[in-house]
Protein backbone atom coordinates (compact mmCIF):
# COMPACT_ATOMS: atom_id res chain seq x y z
CA UNK A 1 0.00 0.00 0.00
CA UNK A 2 1.27 3.48 -0.85
CA UNK A 3 1.80 6.50 1.32
CA UNK A 4 -1.33 8.02 2.84
CA UNK A 5 -2.25 11.52 1.74
CA UNK A 6 -2.71 14.35 4.19
CA UNK A 7 -6.02 16.18 4.38
CA UNK A 8 -4.38 19.17 2.72
CA UNK A 9 -3.20 17.01 -0.17
CA UNK A 10 -6.67 15.54 -0.54
CA UNK A 11 -8.21 19.01 -0.64
CA UNK A 12 -5.71 20.10 -3.30
CA UNK A 13 -6.51 17.01 -5.35
CA UNK A 14 -10.25 17.59 -4.95
CA UNK A 15 -9.82 21.14 -6.23
CA UNK A 16 -8.41 19.71 -9.47
CA UNK A 17 -11.51 17.59 -10.10
CA UNK A 18 -14.22 18.53 -12.54
CA UNK A 19 -17.46 19.81 -10.98
CA UNK A 20 -19.11 16.46 -11.70
CA UNK A 21 -16.27 14.51 -10.08
CA UNK A 22 -16.30 16.85 -7.09
CA UNK A 23 -20.06 16.36 -6.67
CA UNK A 24 -19.57 12.59 -6.80
CA UNK A 25 -16.81 12.83 -4.19
CA UNK A 26 -19.02 14.90 -1.91
CA UNK A 27 -21.92 12.46 -2.23
CA UNK A 28 -19.63 9.52 -1.48
CA UNK A 29 -18.06 11.19 1.55
CA UNK A 30 -21.44 12.27 2.89
CA UNK A 31 -22.87 8.78 2.48
CA UNK A 32 -19.90 7.21 4.26
CA UNK A 33 -20.20 9.74 7.07
CA UNK A 34 -23.79 8.80 7.89
CA UNK A 35 -23.58 5.03 7.59
CA UNK A 36 -23.94 3.47 11.03
CA UNK A 37 -20.98 1.59 12.39
CA UNK A 38 -23.30 -1.03 13.83
CA UNK A 39 -26.77 -2.34 13.24
CA UNK A 40 -29.34 -1.87 16.00
CA UNK A 41 -29.98 -5.61 15.91
CA UNK A 42 -26.49 -6.13 17.38
CA UNK A 43 -27.86 -4.85 20.69
CA UNK A 44 -30.41 -7.66 20.96
CA UNK A 45 -30.02 -9.50 24.23
CA UNK A 46 -27.48 -7.04 25.63
CA UNK A 47 -27.81 -6.94 29.42
CA UNK A 48 -30.17 -9.90 29.41
CA UNK A 49 -28.51 -11.42 32.47
CA UNK A 50 -28.96 -8.19 34.45
CA UNK A 51 -32.75 -8.38 34.09
CA UNK A 52 -33.01 -12.17 34.43
CA UNK A 53 -34.91 -12.37 37.74
CA UNK A 54 -36.58 -8.95 37.74
CA UNK A 55 -40.27 -8.51 37.07
CA UNK A 56 -40.71 -5.64 34.62
CA UNK A 57 -43.87 -4.25 36.24
CA UNK A 58 -42.33 -4.37 39.73
CA UNK A 59 -39.32 -2.49 38.42
CA UNK A 60 -41.45 0.20 36.77
CA UNK A 61 -43.58 0.58 39.89
CA UNK A 62 -40.47 0.98 42.07
CA UNK A 63 -39.07 3.60 39.70
CA UNK A 64 -42.32 5.55 39.73
CA UNK A 65 -42.45 5.38 43.52
CA UNK A 66 -38.91 6.77 43.71
CA UNK A 67 -40.01 9.89 41.82
CA UNK A 68 -42.41 10.78 44.60
CA UNK A 69 -39.83 10.37 47.37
Amino acid sequence: MGTALTVEELIEAANRLTPEERARLIRTLAQNAIEPLHEISELEGLGKKVWNNIDAQDYVNAERDSWES
